[in-house]
């Protein structure tokens, strides 16, 4: 960046960190005077649906919901600092791979490309709101993106700076609104309130740093951002909480007194999964609800019971084909919160635990979610090749299907390439129908088979002349030049084997309604 570009920058950032600073100081009044009304009247709804259900209450508690997280991601604009979050080293490659991650069922047309340099390099702030930030950017560029496209993110220092660029082949956004990006309640989306760009903007501004967009209209977007490097790492420590605690709390008493804040804290430390809590909620899994009943699990040592539990999780997750790195994520999430609070915990109780303690208690609670999980991805990896197998088997059926006309005379209808695969699983499943069905007369019909491999058309042959060893007639239809070709190449002889028709219906004509009209 030249000079010229760098005081542009500089300039739009204090242009518009000015204007955040205007929005936030009247968003932030209204924020706290509209939100505790709002809480009130769903706390109120929360009863009336306990005694009655209504679909209107629901409505209204839905809408409720809506309106609060909005004045929550408008209070999160204007300061985010009110996530009390420690600052600590940064690696922003590493934090990318992993929210990439988070995308995986998102990549059947769009392709991520991704060049890296200088992993090592860091910057120092609050990773959850550099997550939530580049997550935010990240499923902008997939959605700009309608059917078939690209994303190339870019990572490198030059200058004591840590760049990073995300460019999509998207829809782009039109230029005379690119000055507006980054405000709340702008956006180029049908459904969208702007938050989300709002919140990646102040979180570089308020990290010293910088953002350029540059888009073209149905070419793509490219977001680059400029932040100062580290020179020296640190370490994340533990947090202090403002726990409720008593000196009589059992460790279970002390979790469950504390439950709303362990749900705060871990939705802080879990920013990137947080936004797909709904989704999953949706389909019967309650993440937050799961995350205490783990947690209790592993602080009482109740190892069946969580194995049991890391099963039905597993199975769950499988049939709902939900993304596996949320689950990791979200797991790696409890473990950090659930390290801070029993941190809370010791140093309330005053206890001066030894290090051969500590380290025996470090290794029983990770020795318990590390059997959690790996009962989770056994229960998932096992329902999914189950899943995977009996497709296998249906797509064989589809690929082979015989047709039964009546008690003697099957239809064999084939199509698409016949290579050796095909042909083995012709042979096993033909041959047990033959046996089974005590089919006479077969007919088999190529019209829809695209191409034989020669080495298929050989061991086609071979499997006919089988079906006439178990006294099956075959009668071949349907027979393109290519396919003759092929069979005649194949050197084998089987015109004393198969009667030849040209097409499924004279075949039908001679061999089935011609007999019936005999017996009549």
């Amino acid at each position: 960046m030249n000079t010229e570009e760098k005081v542009y920058a500089e300039s739009g950032m204090t242009n518009h960190l000015s204007q955040l600073a205007s929005i936030g100081q009247i968003a932030a009044g209204i924020a706290h005077e509209v939100r505790n009304p709002l809480t009130a009247v769903k706390g109120f709804l929360q009863l009336l649906q306990q005694d009655q259900k209504n679909e209107y209450l629901e409505i209204a508690h839905s809408e409720l919901d809506n309106a609060l997280k909005t004045l929550n991601n408008l209070l999160q604009v204007s300061k985010p600092d009110l996530e009390d979050e420690e600052f600590q080293t940064i690696y922003l490659s590493v934090e990318l791979e992993s929210i990439i991650n988070l995308f995986q069922d998102k990549m059947y047309e769009i392709t991520i490309q991704t060049d890296f340099q200088n992993t090592g390099a860091a910057i120092y702030g609050r990773k959850n709101q550099f997550k939530k930030a580049f997550f935010n950017l990240i499923k902008n560029a997939i959605e700009a993106i309608d059917g078939e496209g690209a994303i190339t993110l870019t990572h490198y220092t030059k200058n004591n700076e840590v760049i990073v660029t995300i460019q999509d082949t998207g829809v782009g956004i039109p230029e005379e609104k690119l000055s507006l990006l980054g405000t709340p309640f702008f956006t180029t989306k049908d459904q969208g309130t702007g938050m989300g760009l709002a919140q990646v903007f102040s979180v570089i501004y308020q990290h010293g740093g910088m953002i350029l967009v540059d888009s073209k209209k149905n070419q793509g977007t490219s977001f680059t951002i400029r932040l100062p490097q580290q020179q020296q790492k640190t370490q994340r420590g533990v947090r202090k909480l403002d726990v409720m605690f008593d000196d009589k709390y059992s460790i279970k008493e002390y979790f469950l007194g504390n439950q709303k804040l362990f749900e705060d804290r871990l939705l802080a430390e879990a920013t990137t999964v947080s936004d797909k809590i709904d989704d999953i909620h949706n389909v019967g899994i309650n993440l937050l609800n799961n995350a205490h009943k783990l947690v209790l699990y592993v602080v009482e040592g109740r190892e069946h019971e969580l194995i049991s539990f890391a099963k039905q999780e597993g199975m769950a997750w499988a049939m709902h084909s939900l993304t596996l790195a949320f689950k990791l994520e979200w797991i790696q999430a409890i473990r950090r919160t659930l390290w801070d609070f029993l941190y809370n915990f010791d140093a309330l109780n005053k206890l001066e635990t030894d290090r051969i303690t500590f380290f025996s208690m470090e290794k029983s609670i990770n020795e318990l979610i590390d059997q959690f999980l790996t009962h989770f991805f056994i229960t998932y990896t096992k329902y999914k090749d189950e899943l995977l197998e009996n497709q296998r088997k249906l797509v064989e059926n589809l690929s082979v299907p015989i047709i039964p006309i009546n008690k003697e005379i099957c239809i064999l209808p084939l199509i698409g390439t016949l290579d050796d695969l095909r042909i083995s699983t012709i042979q096993n499943k033909v041959l047990a129908e033959i046996e089974y069905r005590q089919i006479q007369t077969l007919i088999i019909d190529l019209s829809g088979v695209a191409s034989m491999e020669k080495e298929a058309a050989r061991n086609f042959v071979q499997i006919i002349q089988g079906f006439s060893m178990m006294g099956c007639k075959t009668i071949l239809t349907g027979m393109r030049a290519e396919i003759v070709k092929s069979l005649i190449t194949s050197g084998v002889d089987i015109s004393h084997k198969v009667e030849f028709k040209g097409t499924l219906q004279l075949a039908l004509n001679d061999i089935v309604f011609h007999k019936d009209l005999q017996e009549v």
